[in-house]
């Protein structure tokens, strides 16, 4: 089977990797041009660029998908299927079309749920118990096509985004082998999803990063570990802002105003929320570098 493949970021290197590893010929692999990267604005290139020039296959990072060129390059290689693993661009038509078997994509959601670019750290984000991952066929709407196979799994309580992709990166991977071999053999199912179901994961922005401390402790748990890797929760606390990483339930009720900070020591900061308190454990003020509360608040200590 000729596949071409299509992704960018470390959760699509890791399908990329797999393929490469159960021997499938790849006959050319496309992502989006290398970007500028840290301070020094250099540009960079993308997790699956890395592995694919590791492997000695032939990269393509076209600009445009529908000014012709792609198309060309697309027939020119001849594949009998295109696995797409957050390409970060949808496929024309032209395109879907062109492959014997079409056009598959690996998903980091139980379809119809979390249709879009950001369904794992949608899935922490509101205190989802379980999530998964679902290959299924590419359509012209986003995230619509029939659905071939899952798999779920469990998020952790303290679980965060990022902690999460690690686990459905593999997962995903093996789900892909597992489609691919069930569409050579003739045995994949579509299984129409039903669009009634449907929920959206749009990509997450700097403006949902502030903390709402009006949420019970658990949701803004899930807002802290929901966050992270990007963009980070963030709070002002005694008058300084920060980004938030862990906290932890005290079990104690208060009757004052959400966010407002009502203790301060070398367990961390508690705050109010949803009526009850929360203590957060390790933080980062801006400029400085992260780190557990307590030690932060020896050298900087905070009124109450």
């Amino acid at each position: 089977m000729n596949v071409v493949f299509m992704g960018t970021p470390d959760f699509a290197a890791c399908s990329l990797q797999r393929l490469i590893d159960e021997g499938y010929t790849i006959s050319g692999v496309f992502c989006q041009p290398d970007k500028p990267k840290n301070r020094g604005h250099k540009l960079a290139a993308c997790a699956v660029k890395e592995t694919a020039l590791a492997a000695g296959l032939t990269v393509y990072q076209p600009e445009k998908l529908r000014d012709g060129m792609a198309l060309e390059i697309l027939k020119r290689l001849a594949p009998d299927i295109i696995v797409v693993v957050a390409y970060g661009r949808i496929l024309p038509e032209d395109m879907l079309t062109l492959p014997k078997y079409g056009c598959i994509n690996v998903h980091g959601s139980l379809l119809p749920a979390y249709r879009g670019s950001a369904p794992i750290q949608r899935a922490v984000l509101n205190g989802d118990k379980t999530t998964g991952v679902s290959t299924m066929y590419l359509s012209v709407g986003m995230d619509e096509g029939d659905v071939i196979l899952t798999r779920e799994t469990e998020i952790g309580e303290t679980e965060t985004s990022g902690q999460l992709f690690a686990r459905l990166a593999p997962m995903g991977a093996e789900l892909l082998v597992e489609t691919l071999r069930a569409i050579e053999a003739g045995t994949a199912p579509r299984i129409p999803q039903d669009g009634s179901r449907a929920t959206y994961a749009p990509p997450l922005s700097k403006e949902e990063a502030p903390i709402d401390w009006a949420k019970e402790p658990r949701m803004v748990l899930k807002h802290i570990y929901g966050m992270q890797p990007w963009p980070c929760a963030t709070a002002e606390l005694g008058g300084t802002a920060f980004k938030i990483f862990d906290a932890e339930k005290t079990g104690r009720t208060s009757a004052r105003e959400p966010g407002m900070v009502v203790a301060a020591g070398k367990k961390g900061i508690e705050v109010v929320c949803g009526g009850e308190t929360l203590l957060i454990t390790e933080l980062q003020a801006a400029g400085g570098k992260r780190m557990a509360a307590g030690a932060y608040l020896l050298g900087h200590p905070m009124e109450v």
